[in-house]
């Protein structure tokens, strides 16, 4: 398992899960002689994407950043069209640092589309039960709101199985929500609730923009999903904060990312000056 450690904040990635998406919708309008350069794919033009959850150990706080896939909470079909070769090994690599599921105190989901929600419940007697039960899980109220009442276009993402069961554990904000050194800010774009991550630590700065920029190949500010529902939400937020990252020579952090875990610019944004490489097998 991948680290960053800063002067008092430890991140672990832990395996959450992978899934293979069509790399156009991926990369938006970019052409794919231009994209495929910096993230390869596949004879079926998918590209990997890791569905990872970051352990962040601070001020003796157990935190997650999503909850990746989880487990059987797809059937065949889904796995099928989403490319989920690997479901979730979250709970066997916190046992790896002598936590359990019951250990965790904060569940920091961006947003709660499938691949990052997933794992917040697991089957159990006909129905679903909490995997984290004593976590208090946070989400922006837009989020919140979406989550529990999709729209047309978003119920496909949105599903009652991951969140009926936790509802009485999330706490919703407005703007922004802080825990110490970390903050989360709501930007929209990916979703109208979607948040991203900053996290300072003395002179040392993590921003996590979670879907607006979900691996390091995204870092053009005009190469966005075409998931996204407000692309130009997605190019505003990560205008501002790329430019903010930079400024403060901040690692960069991701959850789908299969090639790097994290990665520092330099002020130009165009050459690495620090990466954490993910292990592949």
């Amino acid at each position: 398992m991948e680290t960053l450690e800063l002067q008092n904040i430890k991140l672990t990635w832990l395996r959450g899960g992978v899934t293979h998406l069509d790399g156009g919708a991926m990369f938006g309008v970019v052409p794919k002689p231009l994209w495929s350069k910096k993230y390869p794919c596949n004879d079926k033009n998918q590209i990997e994407l890791r569905s990872d959850p970051i352990l962040i150990q601070a001020d003796g706080k157990s935190i997650l950043v999503e909850s990746g896939l989880g487990n059987g909470k797809l059937d065949e079909k889904q796995k099928r069209n989403f490319g989920a070769l690997e479901e979730s090994n979250v709970i066997q690599d916190l046992a790896e640092h002598g936590l359990s599921p019951e250990d965790i105190d904060y569940i920091l989901m961006t947003h709660l589309h499938f691949d990052h929600a997933c794992g917040l419940t697991k089957p159990a007697d006909g129905g679903f039960v909490s995997v984290f039960p004593n976590a208090k899980i946070i989400a922006s109220a837009i989020e919140w709101e979406e989550m529990r009442n999709p729209n047309i276009r978003s119920r496909n993402t949105y599903w009652k199985e991951n969140w009926d069961a936790i509802q009485n554990q999330v706490e919703v904000f407005e703007g922004e929500w802080t825990l110490g050194p970390i903050k989360m800010v709501h930007t929209g774009g990916h979703s109208d609730g979607h948040s991203i991550l900053v996290i300072e630590d003395g002179n040392e700065m993590i921003v996590h923009m979670a879907d607006i920029m979900p691996t390091h190949a995204h870092q053009n500010v005009l190469w966005v999903l075409a998931y996204d529902d407000y692309p130009m939400d997605s190019i505003s937020a990560k205008q501002k904060w790329m430019e903010y990252g930079l400024k403060n020579n901040a690692w960069f952090t991701f959850y789908h990312d299969s090639f790097y875990r994290a990665v520092k610019w330099d002020e130009t944004g165009k050459s690495f000056t620090g990466k954490v490489e993910r292990e592949r097998k």
